[in-house]
């Protein structure tokens, strides 16, 4: 005798989004947002009225807290300027940010010349090398930085630092193979001074954090005076087999805007061969 079907209610699940997207030129008025939200907001703001020209076509959008503003502000651009604007992600968050702001998606495959990258930062020195990652996001990011003409990075005042290590104290990420993810560990702890190193674990399952490429992070923090000069430290950690990529991004930024608690914007940019600052004050 066959058992009675249960007839299962199906309901449809909305899809989340992000954040809402502005539709006019001026900002909206959020007066909910933190000290800390609004801050990443002005710096967002800030970079893409500066380097989100015209001109540029194909843009690579950046992962972390600060890039949802990004988007806002592209979209604020208006849909003239963005229908003919292909906007590259560096992982799930942004791809999910440019397909729910209407913005046309593309993927490297397609467009390996990318005219600006903008992007999150953990922590960007007085060099503008970067500490990135801490979203898991390191090798893609990294690889859309390079492709781009021009790499700018959005944060707020938290993240600018003298030397990286400062105030993300977590350590450099480190994307790793599973396979090799002990084998690392021990380079790390033993043979490159990095005696905290340990697996980055998931807060909303059990077990690793896993990356969009189905890897597992390694944060390995290093004493200062190995942070004052990241490069070195970037290099040996990329020779140790099984690392796939490192969250350290030495020379590699133009610009980094840093939104701070009084509404104004610092600036760090490269002119020639050394890095000034200016201070664009509140309008």
């Amino acid at each position: 005798m066959p058992l009675p079907s249960a007839q299962v209610p199906v309901t449809s699940i909305p899809r989340p989004v992000t954040m809402p997207v502005s539709t006019g030129a001026a900002p909206i008025a959020t007066p909910q947002l933190t000290a800390i939200e609004q801050s990443k907001r002005l710096a967002a703001y800030t970079a893409v009225d500066k380097h989100i020209l015209p001109q540029h076509k194909i843009i690579g959008i950046g992962s972390g807290s600060t890039v949802p503003y990004v988007v806002e502000r592209i979209v604020a651009q208006g849909p003239e300027l963005n229908k003919d604007r292909v906007f590259i992600p560096t992982g799930f968050q942004s791809k999910e940010l440019i397909i729910m702001s209407n913005l046309n998606l593309g993927d490297v495959d397609q467009f390996p010349a990318i005219d600006v990258t903008i992007d999150g930062a953990d922590e960007v020195d007085l060099n503008l090398n970067c500490i990135k990652g801490g979203g898991a996001c390191h090798l893609r990011e990294k690889v859309l930085a390079e492709l781009a003409n021009t790499f700018i990075v959005v944060a707020d005042y938290r993240k600018n630092a003298e030397y990286l290590g400062t105030n993300f104290t977590p350590g450099v990420p480190i994307e790793v193979v599973p396979f090799a993810y002990a084998k690392v560990l021990q380079n790390l702890r033993h043979v490159l001074g990095s005696p905290t190193a340990t697996l980055r674990m998931a807060k909303a399952k059990a077990g690793p954090v896993v990356s969009d490429n189905g890897n597992f992070v390694i944060d390995a923090p290093f004493p200062r005076e190995i942070m004052m000069n990241p490069f070195p430290l970037l290099a040996k950690i990329k020779m140790l087999t099984g690392v796939v990529e490192v969250g350290l991004f030495c020379n590699m930024t133009q610009a980094a805007y840093f939104g701070n608690e009084d509404g104004s914007v610092t600036v760090k940019k490269k002119l020639e061969s050394k890095v000034v600052e200016e201070l664009i004050l509140p309008s």
